[in-house]
């Protein structure tokens, strides 16, 4: 059974502001009345208003004769929280335009502290009202700043969920690096995790490697455990490292998923080691070497997303679907096995 259900507010990376990063999930085993998470928010409650005047039943219940009809306000009166990678504006646009006309309970945000002291300059009475507050006690704010620590510890954030936070890096700014974060977000009962990835640029170029430490909590966990992520990749392929500004194309993903893979084959090889009856002698290691990367990540889905589009592209397809089909391209080479998909607007997700 699955663990998660997943909307898809917005899966775009800009310049269109109707399509900005932005997801909506809860529990599978329960009902989107019962409480949700919103995961980003550079879309919100317009981008959801479109989405629903197509679908009207995109939240529809599967235990329910009836089936309930609701607007994009009422879906947003639902969240408990919103987790959020980084403060960028096609990642927390959504959130700062709706914050005054949210109903329901309080809402935290979730985010690192370099993340919610951003956030705190916006909502600054001078960019925005200042609707959000540190103080647990202080009812008149709708939304309460709630600090992830990055460390190898998961935190609950909603009843039966739970989330780890680990570091990555997005660029440069003139005070240095710039940091984004991964979230792996767990359903505790049945001990099942999907991994969502704020933007990214390469460790190769980066100056400080990050994102390998991310591949190696994963790659134990693959695919049982966790068979499901979420990755940028803004661009296609011909994009200069120079001209990356911290993000992903279509060579430097499948660069880090080949270290994902690599993680995934040490730590198997690890695992057999372990299991053996009769002691062996110390061997020296022996790097791991590309046939073994074979069908490394089988059965593990990779959702591609945060693709920017280009009104200069000569191509008649949406940018992700050129993305997307490049990458198909240089996994297939890799023959790595891990399933390639588009994250559009408007779908819903099963993880």
């Amino acid at each position: 059974m699955p663990a998660f259900d997943l909307v898809v507010v917005g899966a775009g990376g800009g310049p269109d502001e109707t399509n900005l990063s932005a997801y909506l999930f809860k529990p599978h085993d329960a009902e989107w009345d019962d409480g949700a998470l919103a995961l980003e928010a550079g879309s919100a409650q317009g981008a959801l208003a479109a989405i629903l005047h197509q679908n009207p039943l995109l939240f529809k219940s599967r235990n329910s004769p009836t089936q309930k009809t609701y607007t994009a306000p009422e879906i947003y009166s639902l969240l408990r929280c919103f987790l959020i990678t980084h403060a960028h504006l096609d990642h927390i646009s959504g959130l700062v335009l709706s914050a005054g006309s949210l109903k329901g309970p309080r809402k935290r945000i979730y985010a690192t502290k370099e993340t919610l002291n951003d956030l705190e300059t916006v909502f600054s009475d001078r960019i925005w009202p200042n609707l959000a507050s540190w103080n647990e006690d202080d009812e008149k704010y709708k939304l309460l700043y709630s600090q992830l620590h990055i460390d190898s510890k998961y935190r609950e954030i909603y009843p039966g969920i739970s989330v780890r936070t680990m570091p990555l890096n997005h660029g440069h700014i003139e005070k240095g690096q710039y940091g984004s974060t991964a979230f792996f977000i767990r359903h505790n009962a049945q001990n099942h995790e999907f991994l969502f990835f704020g933007d990214v640029e390469p460790d190769t170029i980066a100056d400080e490697p990050r994102t390998i430490n991310v591949w190696r909590a994963a790659a134990s966990k693959i695919p049982q455990k966790l068979s499901a992520i979420f990755i940028e990749c803004s661009w296609p392929s011909g994009r200069s490292d120079d001209t990356l500004y911290g993000h992903l194309n279509p060579a430097h993903l499948v660069d880090e998923l080949v270290v994902l893979a690599t993680e995934v084959v040490k730590f198997r090889k690890g695992e057999d080691a372990n299991v053996r009856i009769k002691p062996v002698k110390k061997r020296k290691k022996n790097p791991i070497v590309e046939e073994e990367l074979v069908g490394a990540l089988d059965h593990l889905r990779i959702y591609v997303m945060h693709c920017k589009d280009d009104s200069a592209s000569d191509s008649t397809q949406p940018m992700r679907n050129v993305i997307v089909s490049q990458i198909r391209e240089l996994i297939k080479e890799k023959k790595l096995g891990a399933q390639i998909l588009a994250v559009e607007q408007a779908m819903y997700i099963e993880i």
